[in-house]
């Protein structure tokens, strides 16, 4: 790459910046490091006088969050990659706003992935609907969720209640929504596994992933289906079978 992609790095912790620009050292022929900040104030000021293209954003930060740079910058055009600390509860809320991120300390095979993925998505739009279901998501009831899911041209916001279940379909994940909408995402269904178990939602067949509180009914003819709210016919494998029935028992 002939162009030098102008970074910052925005962090409270001075030890934590100076480590990141170690690992960004193999990006030597790509990435500029033009400055650093530690707080939102100073993060703001240097993003309005250097106008980067790429700026590596702490979460906490002393003075407020890295949400905050973000809303206060007058320049809005550059790609971020979010880095925190480890926080479960944090780390769901990001996975369901699709929020991409870095934890730390930062793996220089995820830090490579991030700054390959960040400089080749277009984030502007999805950054904003991303943040401000982020920030319902944290104060909102389990029952008003939402999930943001982004297509290459679409950013779609489903609320968790509506999502009836998920199919996988070679690399691409098909959801299946309220009022018989569908949306077909390009990742695979082990992905939004990990991201939508912890609101209830059951692998119940190696293609499919479904909401357990539309569940209407088990059926154990030709193996064992499960019969959605909205009329699904969702096949239960035999591995999961017993799984499945225990789930049922217990609510």
């Amino acid at each position: 790459m002939n162009t030098k992609i102008k970074t910052v790095i925005i962090d409270d912790e001075k030890q934590a910046r100076n480590s990141l620009i170690s690992d960004l050292k193999n990006h030597a022929g790509s990435i500029e490091i033009i400055g650093e900040a530690d707080s939102v104030e100073s993060a703001v000021n240097l993003i309005d006088s250097k106008c980067p293209d790429l700026v590596f954003l702490d979460i906490n930060l002393g003075d407020g969050s890295g949400f905050n740079v973000i809303e206060k910058s007058n320049h809005k055009n550059f790609k971020v990659i979010f880095v925190t600390a480890y926080d479960q509860y944090a780390i769901k809320a990001f996975k369901v706003s699709a929020l991409d991120f870095l934890l730390k300390p930062v793996d220089s095979d995820e830090l490579n992935q991030a700054i390959k993925k960040a400089l080749q998505s277009n984030q502007s739009e999805l950054i904003k609907n991303s943040l401000s279901i982020y920030k319902e998501n944290i104060s909102a009831p389990e029952s008003e969720k939402k999930i943001v899911l982004k297509e290459s041209d679409v950013v779609h916001i489903v609320k968790l209640k509506e999502l009836i279940a998920c199919e996988a379909s070679g690399f691409y994940t098909i959801f299946y929504i309220s009022n018989n909408k569908q949306i077909v995402i390009s990742k695979n269904l082990k992905e939004y596994e990990e991201i939508l178990e912890v609101y209830g939602f059951l692998r119940v067949h190696n293609s499919f992933l479904v909401n357990a509180s539309k569940i209407e009914r088990f059926e154990k003819n030709e193996g064992g289906f499960l019969i959605m709210e909205a009329g699904q016919r969702i096949p239960v494998s035999q591995r999961k079978r017993e799984v499945v029935l225990e789930f049922l028992k217990s609510i």
